[in-house]
């Protein structure tokens, strides 16, 4: 017939034959003398054989307790070191985080972000996918994912922390095309090449009769088109920002702007938060708050 032993119980067994002492076992283990004794007998209960022999002055093994001694104490403290040394049960962030983000903000605003992160906390490495795919966060194994706030988050499994409240998008252009074509006197000014975001035609209330130059669906490949003097382009202005302290756009029309909703983090609602998650999730509020433009 098999036994079936509580794990915990031979780690109490395992300090009192180390000890040769209940009172000391109970020290070590933060818990009662009471307790280790009921443990015990718990233990012994379900071995059918009695460990220890106590007397008034000390503690010691039986025949059957040194015998079980040798063959579970090796596997007992090797099984408590690998629980120490989880990630999770360190006293610092530390293992992989593994997050998701759109394209833009991998190649603009968060490499900065992960390289102060990770020279915060060197226990932490980072495994990022980037992509314009709503991923399934819980599914997927990922850790954190970083989207765009639409003010609705139905999957009651996830925590939502805004990090910003709200984007703003305008129009920019490089001082070239500038020079050549003169500044646009208005939206969508037909003498002008227009470079337009698609999904966000709409919000810029740009008029139905108006053929985009180029119309794309990638904020950076929009930014990238202005920059070299091909147009007017839509861009948000932390992708605008550093194109601008540079010189190689500016914005125009800066009457016309449009409010979009700002950035989220998500992450399990599960509790407790593992400290790489948490230590993350402040990171980046405390950066975004800091730096972010807009």
């Amino acid at each position: 017939m098999s036994v079936t032993i509580d794990v915990a119980l031979l780690a109490v067994f395992v300090e009192v034959a180390d000890g040769a002492s209940f009172s000391a076992a109970a020290r070590t283990l933060g818990t009662t003398t009471a307790t280790v004794s009921r443990g015990i007998a718990k233990l012994e209960e379900s071995v059918g054989s009695r460990l220890f022999y106590r007397t008034t002055r000390r503690v010691s093994l039986t025949t059957a307790g040194m015998a079980l001694y040798e063959r579970t104490a090796a596997h007992v403290r090797a099984l408590s070191h690998a629980t120490r040394e989880l990630p999770e049960h360190q006293s610092e962030p530390a293992g992989t985080l593994k997050l998701t983000a759109p394209y833009d903000l991998g190649a603009t605003f968060l490499g900065s972000v992960i390289s102060r992160f990770i020279a915060l906390y060197p226990k932490v490495q980072v495994q990022a996918e980037f992509s314009s795919r709503v991923v399934d966060i819980a599914a997927e194994g990922f850790d954190v994912a970083i989207r765009g706030d639409s003010g609705q988050h139905k999957d009651t499994s996830l925590t939502a922390r805004r990090l910003v409240q709200r984007g703003e998008l305008s129009l920019y252009a490089a001082p070239s095309y500038l020079a050549r074509r003169g500044s646009p006197r208005g939206l969508a000014s037909p003498e002008h090449d227009w470079l337009v975001a698609g999904p966000l035609r709409r919000a810029f209330d740009f008029p139905a009769t108006l053929t985009p130059r180029v119309a794309a669906n990638d904020f950076l490949f929009l930014r990238g088109v202005a920059a070299s003097g091909g147009g007017i382009a839509t861009l948000p202005l932390f992708i605008a920002q550093p194109y601008v302290a540079s010189g190689e756009l500016v914005r125009v029309l800066p009457s016309v702007r449009v409010n979009v909703g700002g950035l989220v983090l998500l992450y399990s609602s599960t509790r407790p938060l593992a400290r790489k998650v948490a230590a993350f999730r402040d990171f980046l509020v405390e950066v975004t708050q800091r730096e972010w433009v807009g």
